[in-house]
């Protein structure tokens, strides 16, 4: 009943509002019109009785009102439409799809109007969310999508780029604000639509590469829209032929990169083979009296380019390219060359910015004696980046492969540390690294040897120096105390701040903020690689030194994860050296209230409550019964705070008391050899007693120390040990198991302080159906020799 007013009055406000004002409470009216969902989605055609039939007058008139707007003459009435079609359409579902081609056609008409960039942007949109949603259902796909989605992809293209009569290519406009808006639309229907996309394929060809060509000069947005536009194309391919476009697309842009990279790099000569034959003949770079740049349209028909910093941009964006082609999902499966993308990479990071770049006889790297020291220079400005792109597409494949990466890991392992080694100055270039060391650390570190990580020591140590404020860092320090203005001549005086002299620690205030606010991707990709190197790598054959540096770090930094880590993954103790401290007191000092931390302090073993008895092992209940009626009998336990008892101190004590009971009965049956009468007489006597208690008397597992060196004096001398029971009647059925996470030996005595007990005792407690009966480890002698007995406490 809600809904049906809710619509009424939706459409009372409609028709009655001036269209002027209909902006105004757009969004109060496309509210309204999602909480009508169910109204909406309901079938029209069964009319039931009066309500339904008002109702379905109520959605008539909604969609004509609609149509109307779409087709009004201001602004305001044709963008209040467009809002209001999107929320009718996504409430009513199939109800209101299946009667929307008078919507369809009036927002294809509005693309073609000059209208403002928000109505045209939001009516590419529903009809983007229109397609998407008829998709489903066949019917209206016939009906619907595949006759209207041609004229939406041309008007689309229209909005943003001119095509020539004369030329089967599209030209972008200088200026189109709906680029990306478009871009986004296509690549997600091109997918399901493919076969409407064919005809557009090629118009759609140039104009994406005009914008991967161009990439320094567009937004970052659209240019990532373009390449995955680009690689989409490959579903447009006739009948099972995707994936061997998507592969030809992609051996096209690796083509492509080494034609860049051989006009890029003429600066040097490159001692990069190729393992592809078709590679080895490098396309002849221009004249080198002349710029640098590619003159025409390479293998994947981007245009032209000119000098080191061009050449350097169309690198990027082919790399990037190529890492996009890696993460953007198929609905086929595709082949990806492996193969091809190392000997690429293997080439961009061998040329690597040398460590002095005046003195070419030092390094490694044999530079092109007809180019002159300028293009080397812009060259070895633009490797960086270069090699960061590198990186990425590395990350990316290993995001993509997961653990089938692992045959080619430790070939990128070795191209990361040759762009470590030559371009660690850069920061970017460091970030990405990190990133790139943490992936392979968690697939290939723990069966890295002594001899990787002591590669890799360096890149270590540069972590955490970056994690490190500066007035912490022993190398800042060391410079400080060089820089000290005391050292100084006094010529220098006068080039000093004084406020330095003021305020000596604001220099190193200063430098310690700015080091974590002014990179925060760097310090972030720092403080992820931290854990990893205590949990990924194999801690035996991490050097002590680098050991405490890395937990240094992790204290100094308040890392958390680092420091559970470094607590988690101890150095193993080594024969001849002392152990290293752990840093637990630090973690516990500085996340208190942490429930790993204290998981960690405070280890229990978990109590398994309602589950039968095993092993002598009972439930906490029954324990907490036993003990409350040991207290009430005036027994108590006296307990030693030591480490949690483990399953063997049971064990033993278990098998000792079963000793006892085995030296017992085969005392009793020496007994009846010795003395026929006497022993017969005890057997009729315990026979007879056993007939009154059902249950036979068990002795409690657990013995005190003085106990147990008596029975070991007494295994050592062949004496047998007997077990007398005063009064086998009164002995309870029950007997008092020990807890589980009982940390010490349970010693159980008489409220009596007295150290000996005394023979009118011990008749007091023999009359007493109480008292747990006492183990005797002496023979069977007279009654005079009672007061000598030692008793088992347990």
């Amino acid at each position: 009943m809600a809904s049906s007013t809710t619509l009424r009055a939706v459409t009372h406000r409609l028709t009655t509002t001036p269209v002027n004002q209909l902006p105004q409470i757009a969004l109060f009216l496309a509210t309204s019109l999602s909480d009508c969902a169910e109204l909406l989605s309901a079938p029209q055609t069964q009319k039931n009785g009066k309500s339904d039939s008002d109702n379905a007058v109520q959605v008539h008139k909604l969609k004509s009102r609609l149509v109307s707007l779409l087709q009004d003459r201001s602004f305001e009435g044709r963008w209040t439409a467009v809002v209001l079609v999107k929320a009718t359409v996504e409430a009513g579902q199939w109800e209101i799809l299946r009667g929307c081609e008078p919507l369809v056609r009036g927002l294809l008409a509005i693309l073609g109007k000059p209208d403002p960039v928000s109505t045209k942007k939001l009516c590419i949109i529903t009809l983007t969310r229109i397609f998407h949603l008829t998709h489903q259902y066949q019917t209206l796909v016939r009906e619907i999508t595949t006759p209207s989605l041609p004229a939406f992809i041309t008007a689309s293209l229209n909005l943003v780029s001119v095509k020539p009569s004369s030329e089967p290519n599209r030209i972008l406009k200088p200026n189109a604000p709906l680029l990306e808006t478009v871009f986004h639309a296509f690549t997600s229907l091109i997918v399901r639509h493919p076969t409407v996309f064919r005809p557009f394929s090629a118009q759609i060809h140039s104009l994406v590469l005009s914008i991967i060509g161009a990439a320094s000069s567009c937004a970052g947005s659209v240019v990532q829209l373009a390449q995955q536009l680009f690689i989409a194309l490959h579903n447009c391919a006739p009948k099972n032929t995707g994936p061997e476009e998507w592969k030809r697309a992609c051996q096209l842009t690796i083509s492509s990169l080494h034609r860049t990279a051989d006009h890029t790099f003429r600066a040097v000569v490159e001692q990069w083979e190729s393992t592809d034959p078709s590679l080895r003949q490098a396309s002849k770079p221009r004249d080198s009296s002349q710029t640098v740049g590619d003159d025409g349209p390479d293998q994947l028909g981007l245009p032209s380019w000119e000098g080191i910093h061009a050449g350097a941009d169309r690198l990027t964006a082919l790399l990037y390219l190529l890492s996009r082609f890696m993460t953007t999902q198929t609905t086929s499966t595709v082949n990806i060359p492996i193969g091809s993308i190392l000997d690429l990479t293997t080439r961009l990071t061998s040329v690597t910015v040398p460590p002095d770049s005046d003195d070419a006889s030092q390094t490694a790297i044999q530079l092109n004696p007809e180019i002159g020291r300028e293009e080397r220079e812009q060259l070895w400005s633009e490797l960086p980046r270069i090699h960061v792109a590198c990186m990425d597409l590395f990350l990316n494949m290993i995001d993509t492969l997961g653990n089938s990466i692992v045959p080619v890991a430790q070939n990128i392992l070795e191209q990361a540390l040759w762009i470590f080694q030559a371009e660690k100055f850069n920061k970017e270039v460091r970030t990405s690294l990190y990133h790139l060391i943490r992936r392979l650390l968690s697939l290939i570190g723990p069966t890295m040897t002594k001899a990787n990580i002591s590669s890799l020591a360096s890149l270590f140590r540069y972590c955490c120096h970056d994690l490190l404020p500066q007035d912490a860092d022993p190398k800042s320090q060391s410079q400080n105390q060089s820089s000290d203005p005391k050292s100084k001549s006094k010529s220098n005086l006068d080039s000093t701040n004084a406020d330095a002299f003021l305020n000596p620690g604001l220099k190193n205030s200063h430098q310690s903020a700015s080091s974590a606010s002014s990179f925060p991707a760097l310090h972030s990709a720092a403080s992820q690689l931290l854990p990893a190197l205590f949990t990924c790598l194999p801690i035996e054959y991490i050097p002590p030194s680098l050991r405490a540096e890395f937990d240094r770090t992790a204290i100094l930094t308040r890392n958390k994860d680092a420091m559970l880590a470094s607590v988690l993954n101890p150095m193993p103790i080594v024969k001849g050296r002392q152990a290293n401290p752990s840093i637990m007191p630090f973690l516990a000092r500085e996340y208190p209230e942490e429930m790993a931390v204290e998981s960690l302090l405070r280890p229990r073993m978990p109590v398994l409550l309602g589950a039968p008895e095993r092993n002598g092992f009972k439930c906490m209940d029954e324990d907490d019964d036993e003990e409350e009626n040991n207290v009430a009998r005036g027994v108590t336990y006296e307990t030693t705070t030591t480490t949690t008892r483990t399953a063997q101190d049971f064990i033993g004590r278990s098998s000792f008391a079963a000793s006892v009971d085995k030296s017992t009965t085969a005392n009793a049956e020496s007994t009846a050899r010795d003395d026929p009468v006497n022993g017969h007489n005890k057997r009729s006597q315990d026979e007879g007693e056993g007939s009154l208690q059902t249950k036979k008397a068990r002795v409690e597992s657990t013995i005190s120390p003085i106990s147990l060196s008596a029975a070991g004096q007494a295994s050592v001398s062949n004496t047998t040990a007997t077990k007398t029971l005063s009064e086998t009647s009164s002995v309870p059925a029950t007997t008092t198991t020990p807890s589980v996470t009982a940390p010490s030996v349970v010693r159980m005595q008489s409220t009596s302080t007295q150290p000996e007990a005394k023979a009118g005792d011990v008749d007091d407690e023999e009359d007493s159906g109480d008292e747990i009966p006492a183990l005797n480890l002496e023979p069977d002698t007279d009654e005079e020799d009672e007061d000598e007995d030692v008793t088992m406490e347990g």
